[in-house]
């Protein structure tokens, strides 16, 4: 009999904020599985730490490159497309002989989540459940103290890699955003912000929920690369009640 591949969702960062489900399945998975940069621990694998079973086996994915490979090179999704082959193999082996295999995500598995792509590759051989988390961009408002929509308010995801132009107008369609994926991507971010008069409601997130979190206005933020757990909250709620 097959094993389960449990897909967990285990919060923005703060282990107090992973679901009681999670919490669970952790507690008894005789197998883990998690996503790392080259050299360190992985966020997911951090928070999960309290919740985890003392003798469950741990599968380490370390990504082949993360931000030293563009995007837009040929040799990023062949590299990556590899990498998630061999993933899925390493943990269809536990599954086939039986073990139950918790793969962790941060925030929440099926918003950027590196695990759907597992779940694209597993999901037709092996049962698939999916516990999902409370999202980044929820820890991150939450910590701000900021209500983002209401009424018939329209939210919008937008990666910051967008072309500044692509970026204006999709701000232009909506009442409130979240801008995710920084990076170098600040200054071109702000500009867009002061065109459309939207800079005095842009509030800069890092690190939410996390140990070093920051908070602020995006005004009072440099232009200095932002890290990968950080992105801008646009508030809408204009018309409030």
């Amino acid at each position: 009999m097959t094993g389960m591949l449990h897909i967990l969702g285990v919060g923005p960062g703060d282990p107090e904020l992973i679901t009681l489900r999670a919490a669970r399945i952790l507690a008894a998975a005789p197998v883990f599985a998690c996503f790392a940069k080259r050299g360190r621990t992985g966020n997911a694998r951090s928070i999960a730490t309290p919740h985890l079973n003392p003798a469950a086996e741990e599968l380490r994915f370390e990504y082949p490159f993360t931000t030293d490979l563009p995007v837009e090179d040929p040799r990023y999704p062949a590299g990556m497309g590899a990498f998630y082959d061999t993933c899925a193999s390493r943990i269809a082996d536990h599954l086939t002989a039986g073990r139950d295999v918790a793969l962790l995500c941060e925030g929440d598995p099926f918003l950027y989540g590196s695990a759907m792509y597992l779940f694209d590759r597993l999901r037709a051989a092996h049962p698939v459940e999916i516990t999902p988390g409370i999202t980044a961009m929820a820890g991150c408002w939450s910590r701000a103290g900021l209500p983002m929509v209401h009424g018939d308010d329209i939210l919008a995801v937008l990666p910051a890699t967008m072309p500044a132009e692509d970026l204006a107008e999709a701000l232009r369609r909506c009442d409130a955003a979240v801008v995710m994926k920084l990076g170098r991507n600040l200054p071109k971010l702000r500009a867009v912000l002061a065109e459309l008069g939207l800079t005095d409601r842009a509030v800069y997130a890092e690190r939410g929920t996390m140990p070093g979190e920051v908070i602020l206005p995006l005004a009072e933020r440099d232009d200095s690369p932002a890290p990968y757990f950080s992105l801008v909250l646009i508030q809408g709620r204009q018309g409030q009640r």
